[in-house]
This record gives structure tokens, C-alpha cells and sequence, in this order.
């Protein structure tokens, strides 16, 4: 099982983040579950943010990457009530609050997609983007999106 997995990794999923916006956290639509941009937030205050790398280090923005997927799944349990339910991570979607002339992205985003890898093997493969962006909601340094396949069960 997916979170037991989890909890040998001394990986706790929160209380899913509440919307900060006029969406919803997870759309379903056929076998795919797409989930709504995930922000570093913990209990509910945004623990990572500003650039990178001027207000914060490559290391420490790959953490907030990490914080953003376990968001990501938090709602994904939510929505489905097990993680078991996922058959597939389909597609990461990465954007990062950069300096401009900052081009180092994919490293960062590389954290949330290892942890991906970590948790669900090959199921864990994914396609992928990394961009860098001027700004970021609440001055958070990265924000995910992630979309998956469910079984139909």
C-alpha cells in the first residue's frame, strides 16, 4: 500500500490545503484526476517563498518542490480515499518563482519527480515541464500541478 510506503519514508500526508481561489483541488474526468496547482504550504501559511536563487537556495527550493507533491497527494487521497486508486502519474507541471537570469528549474522540479519515482516505481514515470516564472501566488517559490490515472475501481 501507497501510504504505507509513505510512512516507512517518514513521508505524513497533511490536511489537504483549502482552495486559495475560485477552484476546485481535483478534477475527475474519465480515468484521470487532475490536481489544481499545489503551493509549499504547512498548516496552512506558505513555508517556502521568494526567488530562487536570491531569496532562497537551489537546495531549499528542491524542499518546497517536495512540500508541493505531498500537497498534491494529500488531495489526491482526499478525492479518492487511497492513493491505491492511482494506476499512473501522468504529467507534472512545475513552475518556479526565478531571478531572471536563473535557468537552473529543472533541478528543482527533478525533487518532486525523484519523490514520485521514490513512492510509485515505475508508475511514478512521468512527462514533465519546468519553467520559470516572475512571481508566484503568496510569493511562494514553487508551485505543481499533477495529473493522474485512476483505476477505475
Amino acid at each position: 500500500m501507497i501510504e504505507e510506503k509513505l510512512a516507512a519514508m517518514n513521508v505524513f500526508l497533511p490536511v489537504p490545503p483549502t482552495p486559495a481561489g475560485s477552484y476546485i483541488p481535483v478534477v475527475r474526468t474519465g480515468n484521470l484526476a487532475f490536481v489544481s496547482g499545489q503551493i509549499p504550504l504547512k498548516d496552512g501559511k506558505v513555508e517556502f517563498h521568494g526567488k530562487v536563487p536570491t531569496d532562497i537556495s537551489l537546495d531549499t527550493a528542491r524542499q518546497a518542490a517536495k512540500l508541493c507533491i505531498i500537497n498534491a497527494l494529500a488531495q489526491l487521497k482526499a478525492e479518492l480515499g487511497t492513493l491505491d486508486k492511482i494506476s499512473k502519474i501522468v504529467r507534472v507541471s512545475g513552475f518556479v518563482n526565478s531571478a531572471p537570469d536563473f535557468i537552473e528549474q529543472p533541478k528543482i522540479i527533478n525533487a518532486a519527480s525523484d519523490l514520485l519515482f521514490e513512492i510509485f516505481g515505475d508508475k511514478g514515470k512521468h512527462s514533465r515541464i519546468a519553467v520559470g516564472v516572475a512571481s508566484l501566488p503568496l510569493n511562494s517559490t514553487v508551485e505543481i500541478d499533477v495529473i493522474v490515472e485512476v483505476n477505475q475501481v
